[in-house]
């Protein structure tokens, strides 16, 4: 029993403190884009325009920490992503998906491609994006070789370098290879039909 409560404390979403602001709600200080498209700044939140581009904060990478995101879409099958592990900075957009992680934002793809997978490698146990035009939050934790993602205090994925994962099908998924425990973190603007929203991006400690 002591066990099973003490596993059942491990995965719950931890209480946060104090953490780094990445965007400061007025401009993207701190923030490179690479590739077609844009980030604009609107009412106190990025907004993606076009792509498929990729917005990373470039003045720190991150090791272990909670990643929290929050974010709203205005379609069903708005897409976008929150790049993780990058090693370097990136110099084109595919660099992020190839070389790091995305944190899958679509609500409309498959286990493998929605909301809290990491794109093609792990998928989600279930589905807590909220309809368009509402607000959501994602906790991506990475502990050492770890990663976890919650979506809306529900945890959707859980993932350990050196886990089996499906094979590669397809050009524009990631090639499958380790990831550095210590990272960029960027945004993906992923086209021109695709319109996501981020009033916030913080890290902060872990508990």
């Amino acid at each position: 029993m002591h066990k099973l409560i003490l596993a059942a404390l491990i995965v719950a979403a931890p209480l946060l403190g104090a953490g780094k602001q990445l965007f400061n709600g007025k401009n993207l200080d701190g923030w490179q884009m690479t590739g077609p498209g844009r980030f604009v700044v609107e009412k106190g939140q990025m907004v993606t325009e076009g792509g498929m581009g990729l917005l990373y904060y470039e003045r720190e990478s991150f090791g272990d920490s909670m990643i929290r995101v929050v974010y709203m879409t205005d379609s069903e099958r708005a897409n976008s992503g929150v790049i993780i592990r990058l090693p370097e900075p990136p110099t084109d957009p595919w660099y992020g998906v190839n070389n790091g992680y995305e944190v899958q934002i679509d609500a409309g793809g498959d286990d493998w491609h929605s909301t809290g997978a990491i794109y093609s490698i792990s998928k989600v146990t279930s589905r807590e994006q909220k309809p368009r035009g509402e607000w959501n939050t994602m906790e991506i934790e990475l502990r050492g070789k770890l990663t976890r993602v919650r979506v809306n205090g529900k945890l959707v994925n859980e993932y350990t370098e050196g886990q089996e994962v499906p094979e590669r099908k397809i050009w524009y998924e990631p090639v499958r290879g380790p990831r550095p425990e210590r990272g960029y973190i960027g945004l993906q603007n992923h086209d021109p039909h695709s319109r996501v929203l981020f009033r916030e991006v913080s890290v902060h400690p872990l508990p």
